[in-house]
């Protein structure tokens, strides 16, 4: 596929890439998430200071230098749980470049994202992520994957790790950035509920690579 930077395109990887997320915290351990390159290089992060783990109306993911990249704000009210996200800080009267809900469809539970924009584009992302087991579909392109969140194995003793370090598998030039905003929404919206599935998931076996 080829690449289009939806949030930056210094996220935008040539080559199939996997990031490893840490949902952790600088201040409160569980409170945010930190993104590693494959070189193990710090490369986003999501700091929530603070302890309260009520669900949270505004998230501002950031470079490794502290510089925000994406500004996500929860719409109410909302049945469907809908968030918009602008690009940087938020200002006044801007306008949102993607909205992410759950599917309104009666019968499907899977959440649906859209990009605005010429061409406009529609993801579907189905699976579990309180089991960080999900898939990033391009609807718009005959339901091409173009990312997978998947639990992380060690390579030394092949145990998966908790559900606290897990890997985001970004295919060839799919915006990193982006992918990491769609995350942070869906632990807002499933957090660690391990009842909620979106059943529709790839039906194609997980491998054990990292």
């Amino acid at each position: 596929m080829s690449g289009i930077a939806i949030v930056d395109e210094r996220f935008c990887f040539e080559e199939e890439t996997h990031l490893t997320v840490h949902k952790t915290s600088v201040f409160f351990p569980g409170d945010g998430f930190i993104v590693y390159d494959p070189k193990g290089e710090l490369i986003l992060r999501f700091d929530s200071y603070g302890p309260d783990s009520q669900p949270k109306d505004e998230l501002v993911l950031m470079e490794a230098s502290g510089k925000c990249l994406l500004t996500l704000l929860r719409k109410k009210p909302s049945l469907h749980q809908r968030w918009e996200g602008y690009l940087g800080e938020k200002m006044e009267d801007q306008e949102p470049i993607f909205s992410v809900c759950r599917s309104s469809i009666i019968g499907r539970s899977s959440v649906v994202a859209h990009v605005f924009g010429e061409p406009s584009e529609e993801y579907r992302i189905e699976g579990s992520f309180s089991q960080r087991c999900c898939t990033i579909y391009n609807a718009s392109s005959s339901k091409e994957r173009v990312a997978k969140i998947k639990r992380k194995v060690d390579p030394l003793n092949n145990v998966t790790l908790g559900k606290d370090v897990f890997l985001l598998c970004l295919e060839p030039g799919f915006d990193g950035a982006f992918a990491m905003g769609l995350v942070l929404i869906l632990d807002q919206m499933y957090g660690d509920d391990d009842d909620y599935i979106m059943p529709e998931v790839d039906p194609t076996p997980e491998d054990s690579s990292s």
